[in-house]
Parts: structure tokens; C-alpha cells; sequence
């Protein structure tokens, strides 16, 4: 069950918009605004890879406010 950590970048002043956009979206566990060169925090959980890419190409990246992203998959989690 791939797990992944989406970083995005967000346009000024979306912040609150785009993450409650984003919040409602299927797989995601958790979600944060933060400070530094990424400005939104996604954890998310998804039975496939290719549900993970749908998520990204087809839902992320078409929300209002997001300039761009990065997404890390997880290999291992721990304590």
C-alpha cells in the first residue's frame, strides 16, 4: 500500500483555500501548512501506485492555487 508525502508550492494568499481543496480529496491521511521553500505538507495512503498517480496528475495539480509539487514515496516507515 504505497505511502507518500506530497511537498507543493502554493500561490500567495491561497494557502487556506488550497488546503482545505486539497483536504477533501480520497488518500489523503494528513495535510499542513508550513513554513520554507514548500508551503503545504500531504501525507497520503493508496492501494496502488497508479491510484497514487491519478491522485497527483488528475487532482493535485488541478486545484486552484498549486504551483508546483514534489512527491516523495515512502519505502519504509518506522516508529
Amino acid at each position: 500500500m504505497p505511502v507518500a508525502y506530497v511537498l507543493a508550492k502554493i500561490d500567495a494568499g491561497q494557502d487556506k483555500q488550497t488546503l482545505e481543496a486539497i483536504s477533501k480529496l480520497a488518500g489523503v491521511t494528513s495535510i499542513t501548512l508550513t513554513y520554507g521553500i514548500y508551503d503545504l505538507h500531504v501525507e497520503v495512503k493508496f492501494g496502488t501506485i497508479e491510484e497514487l498517480d491519478e491522485f497527483i496528475f488528475d487532482k493535485v495539480r488541478k486545484v486552484s492555487g498549486i504551483k508546483e509539487t514534489v512527491t516523495l514515496v515512502a519505502s519504509y516507515r518506522g516508529v
